[in-house]
Order: structure tokens, then sequence, then C-alpha cells
């Protein structure tokens, strides 16, 4: 986002991007596709620029 000078303010207020997705998104909780989307059509970017996948640890129970 600093790289194409937009702010999360800007984010909010001139891409219409909703606050509690922002809110999420800074906090790494799951957001859907669709958030995702949008995001890499507002900066103009790669899917690989904003997200990683991350395997979820498992406990040996789940084995």
């Amino acid at each position: 986002m600093k790289m194409r000078g937009i702010s999360q303010y800007k984010l909010l207020k001139d891409y219409h991007f909703s606050a509690g997705q922002l809110n999420r998104l800074r906090n790494n909780h799951n957001v859907n596709t669709y958030t995702i989307d949008q995001l890499c059509k507002i900066l103009d970017c790669k899917i690989e620029d904003v997200a990683v996948y991350l395997e979820e640890e498992t406990s040996d129970t789940e084995k």
C-alpha cells in the first residue's frame, strides 16, 4: 500500500473498503476471497503481493 501511495484512510474513504474487513486484515484474521480480490484491484497487484498461505498447525491428537 505504501508503494502505491494508498493509506488505510484512503481505502476507507476513496475506495469504500469495509472498515470491518480492514480491521480483520490488520489483525491477521480470516477474510474472504472477495476482499482479497478487491484489495488486489485497488492496489493493482497479484494475490501473492498481499497474501501468503500458511498451513494451520495441528496438534498430535488431530493427526
